[in-house]
């Protein structure tokens, strides 16, 4: 097939074509198997269900793991050292996997305001979220091309990223309990002003068509709000991209280890938001967690690509140590986890009010 398809063997950015072609098609089996066979019915998911969803998705993710240590052939001029280069890639997989599922789960928040502001029933959630992921599969696609092709020819891009993550981290704890104003959203403004809108969602359709208001007689098709919670949950995805493609880029500059990490925990994303949205006011103190993890990676491109290439002796050895991988990993899950445990313990016995996605 290489020989008479030769485009199937060329590179793009560190990887033959095929390659990519077989991870894209491996995961729209995995979709088409969630939307077409699972989930192919309007209702609502249970929590259990969920769980066993993103334990599922949870699992190929570690094999996927298992792929990177065993079969993959890293590119080593993405790596610090040419030695030992599929045990690097592993470690920055599952750092960035685990970086990249902490970050999503700040989404279920903001999922969870969209479905109550557009009143989006129950059991089309898993719809919108459905199609929310296949536009976010393509959207961190451009992002992680666009951000390789830059931090591998630019590398003094890091430094910039590096200190939009610690003012984001900032940022995030500085706006902590101030909720997003939708009805104040540039892109939600511009949609009602030009589209034809209904007032109510009466099915699982994102358009309808309805009697031209202008009396013409003819049937014209009206966009729903189930249609504008889809759009804002791709903007919402977009902006989180912002943070989240920056932040995986200073674990890994490997363009394939930044786009399968991201798609996996993308995937869990859906399920991961039925089996917490009972529980998401549970998690009030997460968002502290993920800016200091934020802020922490900002300091580790700082001090990996400032302090030990910059700072050296006479001999030219660097005068301060490599942050490995490992550390990277081992903090991001010792933040997350603590701040959901603290969360956990602080709200523990008091009354909950709604959860997200219920009017």
């Amino acid at each position: 097939m290489l020989e008479s398809l030769p485009f199937l063997a060329a590179t793009y950015v560190g990887q033959p074509v095929w390659l990519w072609i077989a991870f894209l098609a491996f995961i729209g089996l995995l979709l088409w198997l969630d939307l077409g066979v699972v989930n192919n019915k309007d209702g609502v998911v249970s929590a259990r269900k969920s769980a066993a969803m993103w334990a599922s998705f949870a699992g190929i993710a570690i094999a996927f793991g298992a792929y990177v240590y065993f079969i993959y052939e890293p590119d080593p001029r993405y790596y610090m050292s040419a030695e030992n280069l599929n045990q690097q890639a592993v470690l920055q997989y599952f750092t960035g996997y685990l970086l990249e599922t902490a970050l999503a789960f700040d989404n279920i928040f903001v999922i969870g305001m969209i479905f109550t502001f557009f009143a989006v029933p129950r059991e089309y959630q898993h719809r919108v979220l459905f199609w929310g992921i296949m536009g976010a599969i393509v959207f961190r696609a451009i992002f992680i091309s666009m951000g390789a092709a830059i931090v591998n020819e630019f590398t003094w891009v890091l430094f910039i990223f590096a200190a939009f993550l610690i003012y984001t981290g900032w940022k995030m704890i500085a706006s902590s309990g101030h909720e997003m104003d939708l009805n104040k959203n540039p892109v939600l403004k511009f949609l009602r002003k030009r589209m034809r809108i209904t007032d109510t969602i009466e099915n699982h359709n994102f358009f309808v068509k309805k009697p031209d208001p202008k009396g013409s007689g003819r049937l014209v098709l009206f966009a729903t709000p189930l249609f504008l919670a889809l759009v804002m949950v791709e903007v919402v995805d977009v902006i989180f991209a912002i943070d989240s493609v920056p932040a995986i880029f200073a674990v890994t500059k490997d363009p394939f280890i930044v786009y399968t990490s991201n798609i996996f925990a993308i995937l869990g994303l859906r399920s991961m938001y039925f089996m917490l949205a009972e529980a998401v006011a549970r998690f009030k103190y997460l968002k502290y967690g993920l800016s200091l993890v934020l802020v922490l990676i900002g300091v580790k491109i700082i001090w990996n690509f400032g302090l030990y290439k910059g700072w050296k002796d006479a001999t030219g050895t660097a005068l301060v140590p490599y942050l490995e991988p490992q550390w990277s990993l081992i903090a991001t899950v010792a933040l997350i986890a603590g701040s959901m445990l603290y969360s956990w313990m602080r709200t523990s016995g008091k009354t909950q009010g709604s959860s997200p996605g219920h009017p």
